[in-house]
């Protein structure tokens, strides 16, 4: 413990001693990572090569995983390096920098999703103005928004959080984060916790307003409108939705190990709360997304297997005239 004196490194109070079981926890979470950038990458570059998914929809699921893939190196680059080391720090400046990452993945994720439902709700409900609500310029501003509005957010709150005077330096926790390091100060954390307040306000009711709007539309859509109709809207917003609950419980499991005494329950349990956030949602989304949208689908068929395509085109070309006959 350091008395009235800003550290110069923190200690990862997390993390216990496996001996040599760390090597299987190295190569699970490398495993891990490379699974989580190479279906987030690939879907990328499926997205931007082909010219039929230049469309809104498919143009904010390329800004939700090049923010997974974000999200993922501000993390698990570091937790490999911390898995096979035997001390647990990093410094202060490294430190405020993985919160950089780590904050700004959070709110984009979140606001990202919610320009989708915006999206889902003119696709179903406005269908014939859609292609002049949507425009390319408007999807482009919403996601150069959304990331601007993350960074600034971000930037306010670690600049808050680098004026405290902290008087100690063990953080439990896996990795860096705010609302940890603010916990260490001595200093007044009056301001922190006004604009931490505020945050919260932000990151609930802004996005919870026109997800709810947009589901509420949809579903009046569903009831009223033909099985096509409710067909179309179960495909498109399945995977939107499932997304949405998957950030939610990680966001509650984060409130949950952070901000709560959990004395019942153990240290490996923590961990598992704390990475479930920054872990399933990066992986789970390029698959759900992927899966569900059909055109994506057909584009990975293609690429992956395209002898088998062009065999089933050639046979079915030469079959039609025998038949025919």
């Amino acid at each position: 413990m350091m008395l009235n004196s800003t550290p110069s490194y923190f200690i990862l109070g997390a993390y216990m001693d496996t001996g040599n079981v760390r090597y299987v926890y190295f190569i699970l979470t490398a495993l891990l990572y490379i699974s989580i950038v190479f279906v987030n990458t690939s879907l990328i570059v499926i997205i931007c090569m082909n010219r039929s998914l230049h469309e809104p929809m498919y143009l904010f699921l390329c800004s939700l995983f090049v923010n997974e893939l974000y999200g993922s190196t501000g993390l698990f680059p570091f937790l490999l390096l911390q898995i096979l080391s035997d001390i647990h720090t990093v410094s202060v400046p490294f430190c405020f920098l993985q919160v950089f990452f780590l904050h700004i993945y959070a709110n984009v994720e979140l606001y990202n999703l919610t320009i989708m439902s915006y999206d889902r709700y003119l696709a179903i409900c406005c269908p014939l103005q859609y292609n002049t609500r949507m425009t390319f310029n408007k999807v482009l501003i919403f996601i150069v928004v959304i990331w601007l509005y993350s960074f600034v957010r971000c930037m306010i709150n670690i600049s808050l959080t680098i004026r405290l005077k902290l008087c100690g330096n063990i953080i439990n926790s896996l990795y860096c984060h705010n609302y940890l390091v603010v916990r260490l100060a001595c200093s007044d954390t009056t301001v922190n916790n006004i604009y931490g307040l505020f945050n919260v306000v932000l990151t609930t009711l802004v996005p919870l307003l026109p997800i709810l709007f947009s589901y509420t539309k949809i579903l009046k859509v569903c009831f009223s409108g033909s099985k096509q109709t409710r067909q179309k809207a179960v495909s498109t917003c399945t995977p939107h939705l499932l997304s949405l609950l998957n950030y939610s419980f990680g966001a509650f499991f984060e409130i949950l190990q952070t901000r709560l005494d959990l004395t019942n329950i153990s240290k490996v349990q923590k961990n598992v709360l704390s990475l479930y956030f920054s872990v399933l949602q990066p992986l789970l989304n390029p698959i759900m997304f992927g899966m569900q949208m059909s055109k994506i689908r057909n584009t990975c068929k293609h690429l992956l297997f395209p002898q088998k395509v062009e065999i089933k085109k050639f046979s079915t070309s030469y079959l039609g005239p025998r038949r025919s006959r």
